[in-house]
């Protein structure tokens, strides 16, 4: 009889005990794409992922570890903490120029969080503190995203309908790199989400970086520099020319007022009503850092420009939905995106540049389900970029000849004979998911055609001549339409 007691209770002692979870977990993303391209380009249907992130980028790999240092018992208080780490790169042997390299990953994340500690609630952080609201998917972008240049600590309360985190830490490293100058940089943000069906948030950061007597890469102006000779790299040409024998006199740079970039952040979400399964809609304007200095060479000499007050007035206004709903249940579903910038140089008044630009763009796709793992996905695009300076786009492969008034202008600051870029793209093709119905729905093996039609001649990174000499050698042709066929993979792990 005794031993069957203490066998009964042996089983009601692992009954109760509840086993911890593994103390190290990972996680990742990657996509790859096989894109042969007989229209001279690297593999990519566009420019940029205005017109929609699919078949406008390339390979990508992440992996995302966790260690769990100290872990509480379930349904407890006790203290907990955890080390985080995100490898990310865009690089994958055979399917890019770097070939799988090394060099195209970096770190991006590193930080350490503790809960329960002083503070019921509040959970710490320590390290990266970049913060983002969410995607805009279509795109691949997180416009509204905030301290993604820190390294700090922040804490973040977590309410029952309400969060809130505030960090501080430094940003010189992450935006100066090798011209390291300190970058205190404070922000927060809070997100209230009284419902499954409805979340507003909203935050920012900013940046002080001081100049500082005798540190050479903090803000600096050298003094007397005409803008149309700071954008044409022929500051120290003049001077030498307007000061003969006067090279060791070189104006010295001069402490100017400190650089304060900033971001503003808003977001608001809502879904889970009848076909809408969900709508992001975010908002960002932030003003840049100050540039750093550069070198000019002239006359066998090297000088070095500082460009602080140059460069202080340069901002970015993005906003971007998008939309995601199932118009015939485990049929067929839809995301809309709409995407707007303003980028604006105050300074600059000459130069035809990216940094003064409009952009708007509308991006639609379809997804419709054969069978919960056999899919027909149907995307097009529409995009359209203005230049607030001029010309900046070439429409015809000989308009290397022509910019200002439609003729040769070597001097002039406009690059092409039109100040807008209009592209459309369409992608169709057949998807493999495992998993299930969904459009975001990973792992994804697609087989895809896609067609990009421009305004601008030949749209697509490509190999083909950029200067009179390469002309002289590659002719070229006309080209506004690009055709891709892609096989690829992508999923989350």
């Amino acid at each position: 009889m005794r031993p069957l007691l203490l066998l009964s209770c042996l089983f009601a002692a692992n009954a109760l005990a509840q086993a911890q979870p593994d103390r190290v977990s990972g996680g990742g993303y990657f996509r790859l794409a096989a894109r042969p391209d007989w229209q001279g380009g690297n593999g990519r249907l566009g420019l940029w992922n205005l017109y929609g992130r699919l078949m406008n980028e390339g390979s990508y790999a992440i992996l995302e570890l966790k260690l769990d240092v100290l872990q509480a018992p379930p349904n407890t208080n006790d203290l907990w903490a955890s080390v985080h780490a995100r490898l990310e790169g865009g690089s994958v042997d055979g399917a890019d120029p770097l070939n799988g390299s090394l060099t195209a990953f970096k770190l991006s994340q590193l930080y350490v969080r503790a809960g329960n500690l002083l503070l019921s609630r509040v959970t710490w952080r320590v390290g990266t503190l970049w913060y983002y609201f969410g995607d805009l998917g279509l795109y691949d972008m997180r416009p509204a995203s905030i301290l993604e240049d820190a390294v700090g600590a922040s804490a973040w309360y977590s309410g029952d309908n309400l969060d809130v985190m505030v960090g501080i830490g430094d940003s010189g490293f992450r935006v100066r790199g090798l011209q390291y100058s300190p970058m205190l940089t404070a922000g927060g943000m809070f997100r209230f989400h009284p419902s499954s069906h409805f979340e507003l948030g909203g935050g920012g950061d900013v940046e002080y970086e001081p100049s500082i007597e005798g540190d050479r890469f903090s803000p600096h102006q050298t003094p007397g520099v005409l803008y149309e000779d700071f954008l044409r790299r022929e500051v120290a040409q003049h001077y030498v020319q307007d000061h003969p024998g006067q090279e060791l006199l070189f104006p010295k740079p001069q402490m100017v007022a400190p650089s304060i970039p900033f971001r503003v952040v808003g977001y608001l979400g809502f879904g889970k009503l009848g076909p809408l399964l969900w709508n992001n809609f975010f908002v960002s304007y932030r003003r840049l850092p100050t540039a750093a200095p550069y070198t000019e060479t002239f006359g066998g000499q090297d000088y070095t420009i500082y460009i602080a007050d140059l460069t202080r007035d340069r901002y970015q206004l993005q906003l971007g939905n998008e939309m995601q709903l199932r118009i015939v249940p485990n049929r067929l579903d839809l995301a809309w995106g709409v995407l707007f910038g303003d980028d604006t140089d105050l300074a600059n008044k000459l130069q035809a540049s990216e940094a003064n630009r409009t952009y708007l763009s509308t991006v639609l796709r379809l997804q419709l389900y054969f069978t919960r793992s056999f899919h027909l996905l149907i995307e097009s695009s529409i995009a359209q970029e203005r230049s607030k300076n001029g010309n900046l786009y070439r429409e015809h492969f000989d308009s290397i000849f022509k910019s200002t008034g439609g003729i040769s202008d070597t001097r002039g600051f406009e690059l092409g004979d039109s100040n807008v870029r209009s592209t459309w793209q369409i992608k169709a093709g057949l998807v493999l998911n495992p998993t299930g119905l969904g459009i975001y729905a990973r792992p994804s093996l697609r087989l895809l055609y896609g067609a990009q039609y421009s305004s601008q001649q030949a749209a697509f990174g490509n190999g083909f001549s950029d200067s009179l000499s390469q002309f002289n050698q590659f002719m070229g042709t006309e080209r506004h339409w690009h055709h891709l066929v892609s096989l690829e993979a992508e999923g989350w792990f």
